[in-house]
């Protein structure tokens, strides 16, 4: 019985795997729509009642999938704290505890919900590729980051330098100029915090150069790897 179920769980190749995986996607996505629909103001009491029986059933579903695929599991600890599990268990855990407390507080938990969406990523293919690109391009990102670390804490002490003084509200340190390096170098420029001097402003004009790098910098490091993913892919499906 075990097998069988691991068979209609886990393996997505077989006729009524897919059916399971299809089922649960479905169900997915109609949770989430019944979770948006829910948000707008002035549903009628029919539609309220409606939703709430809808979302018990999805909890229900979602909650015997879960603790099958505990039972099923080889190593059911390691699925608990996986990533999967994980997701799996934020999608159900806040109705749960709605269920014990009657708390305003615990109404922050049912942004989790939104978790669910997460849940979508195990039954899409093309994951395993993203997990390739990521092995490839690794070392690569981690001194893209480090590199950008660097530039910011430059920026946010330059910026600190030529526009304390004119500004010393905006740009009290550099811990203080750190918001606008982050807002520069990511081009989002979003208004708030900008410079007034000549030098200030030479200088926004040099960091915005930058800033056009850091954005495509790392776009171009995960297509190259996602393109090289899906050719390590096809040797793979080739030699098979």
């Amino acid at each position: 019985m075990k097998e069988k179920l691991r068979n209609i769980i886990e393996n997505n190749t077989s006729k009524e795997g897919k059916v399971f995986d299809y089922f649960i996607q479905v169900l997915i996505l109609l949770s989430l729509i019944a979770f948006t629909v829910e948000t707008l103001p002035n549903n009628s009491n029919t539609t309220i009642n409606f939703l709430n029986i809808f979302e018990t059933t999805c909890i229900i579903i979602f909650s015997i999938e879960y603790i099958l695929r505990i039972l099923i599991s080889k190593k059911p600890l390691k699925y608990i704290f996986s990533f999967y599990g994980i997701i799996d268990f934020l999608a159900i855990f806040p109705y749960y505890i709605k269920g014990i407390f009657d708390l305003r507080t615990l109404r922050m938990f049912r942004i989790f919900r939104v978790f669910r969406a997460l849940k979508l990523i195990r039954y899409n293919k093309a994951l395993n590729r993203f997990h390739i690109a990521a092995k490839i391009v690794k070392e690569e990102m981690v001194l893209f980051f480090i590199v950008t670390f660097i530039f910011v804490f430059l920026a946010a002490s330059g910026i600190y330098f030529f526009e304390n003084e004119a500004q010393p509200e905006s740009f009290k340190s550099i811990i203080h100029s750190g918001w606008w390096a982050i807002a520069t170098l990511t081009t989002v420029g979003y208004g708030d915090v900008y410079p007034i001097t000549v030098g200030g402003k030479i200088f926004t004009f040099f960091i915005l150069l930058v800033g056009v790098g850091v954005v495509t910098v790392p776009a171009g490091l995960v297509a190259s790897a996602l393109a090289k993913a899906r050719e390590i892919e096809k040797e793979n499906n080739e030699v098979e």
